[in-house]
């Protein structure tokens, strides 16, 4: 059997999770692969830190150098996130002829294209499934089986954090902030959870399956961006009287000859497959012209799914074999100039949730307003009951309407008189064109 050896970049939670398969199964990989795969190196920050594995001390460094310097180490895996020194360790490791696997999607969305570079000018295999949706193999399905096909559209729930947020809003009526504290008790989000719940998380993410799946490179900073830090329990309730849920979307398709990418909450049918996507689980909704609909379905995250899917790119690498030049695919995905469409030109129905004063008329002057900028009505409920400050809360529903009419609307309507807030405004998909 022949013996190749790799090292880890980083042994958090991802990086134990890559270090228990390799370890678990190994007589597994060997059959699959055809190799002896040996961990030398792993790098850590901090040498003496209590781990959750128990790893070899001596394989254990702190300098860089000594993976970067050992001629034997052919694969290296980037596991630390971030984007510096995680980008300046990749570029220097390609530069000596090592392969590279990596989950780091924030680098990927935003310093691609170098490392891509990089990797086609050295004839290295940059490899990233691990970069979205953890253990679901979507970046393989896009690349390799769904080649044959012209993908119209995608839907992803791609973020386990705020899946499970939300969950636990539906189903156990739990308020933002006790669902928020639930999923850092979990160890779904971070102490700081600002790139999950604003959506930070998702939009690197769609970036990086947008520009595989339509075949032309995507700027990060061109794919809108909202959070679910606005939701409230008042909203799910609202969206279950009209058989819907709610959930954090990544959106991709295409409209008027342009992409439309948009990370955001979006009230759904509870018929729809993603609609019955819970806890930290991930999905993503493919629409291809020739295979039609299919769903990627599985855990998002944790170090088991995550370190799944880094290990299968090291079995990738090792099946075409180490020595023999292998190119990225978004290096060479520029097949296409696609242009990003700005959110104000995009449609969509829009439930809108307003607090006002309770007085005579004052439906009809925000049904004006509406009618002035096109905005048609679906449905209208005026809660009854108001509340000590005699106010009371407007729910509507729109037809499909353009964001660009709705956003004038709700400018004018804030500066009326008997509306004291506009709660909330959250885009309805029922996936008909």
């Amino acid at each position: 059997m022949k013996k190749v050896k790799i090292a880890l970049m980083g042994l958090g939670n991802v990086g134990t999770g890559v270090w228990m398969i390799l370890d678990s199964n190994k007589k597994e990989i060997m059959k699959r692969s055809g190799y002896d795969v040996e961990v030398a190196k792993i790098l850590v920050r901090n040498k003496d830190k209590k781990r959750d594995v128990e790893v070899p001390e001596e394989i254990i460094t702190t300098d860089f150098n000594d993976i970067l310097e050992d001629d034997s180490i052919k694969i290296v895996i980037e596991v630390m996130g971030g984007i510096e020194p995680a980008k300046e360790y990749m570029l220097k490791c390609m530069d000596r002829n090592k392969h590279i696997v990596t989950a780091n999607k924030m680098l990927i969305a935003t310093e691609g294209d170098e490392l891509f570079e990089k990797a086609h000018d050295k004839g290295v295999v940059f490899n990233y499934e691990a970069s979205v949706a953890g253990g679901i193999p979507i970046i393989k399905g896009i690349e390799e089986s769904l080649t044959a096909n012209k993908i119209e559209e995608f839907y992803g729930i791609v973020n386990g954090t705020t899946n499970y947020i939300l969950s636990k809003m539906q189903l156990e009526r739990l308020n933002f902030d006790v669902a928020l504290k639930q999923a850092q008790d979990m160890g779904y989000a971070e102490a700081d959870p600002t790139s999950d719940i604003e959506g930070f998380d998702a939009q690197y993410k769609l970036a990086i399956l947008s520009s595989l799946a339509f075949g032309t490179k995507v700027d990060v900073n061109n794919v809108y961006r909202e959070g679910i830090t606005k939701i409230e329990s008042i909203d799910m309730k609202y969206a279950k009287k009209f058989d819907m849920v709610i959930k954090l979307l990544a959106i991709a398709k295409e409209s008027n000859g342009k992409l439309e990418l948009k990370v955001q909450p979006t009230m759904i049918p509870k018929e729809h497959p993603l609609a019955n996507v819970y806890d930290s689980f991930n999905a993503i909704f493919i629409k291809g012209n020739a295979v039609g609909d299919l769903m990627f379905y599985g855990r998002g995250a944790g170090s088991l799914p995550t370190g799944s899917a880094v290990v299968g790119d090291i079995v990738a690498i090792l099946r075409s074999n180490v020595d023999v030049a292998n190119y990225s695919h978004i290096a060479q995905n520029d097949l296409w100039h696609r242009e990003i469409q700005n959110i104000s030109e995009s449609h969509s129905k829009f439930y809108i949730r307003i607090t006002v004063i309770d007085q005579p008329g004052v439906l009809g002057e925000i049904t004006t307003i509406l009618g002035k900028y096109n905005v048609s009505l679906r449905s209208v409920i005026q809660k009854g009951e108001e509340n000590s400050k005699g106010q009371v809360t407007i729910v509507l529903f729109t037809h499909k309407t353009s964001e660009a009419d709705v956003s004038s609307a709700i400018e004018e309507l804030m500066n009326l008189k008997p509306v004291i807030t506009i709660d909330n405004v959250i885009r309805i998909e029922d996936f008909k064109n």
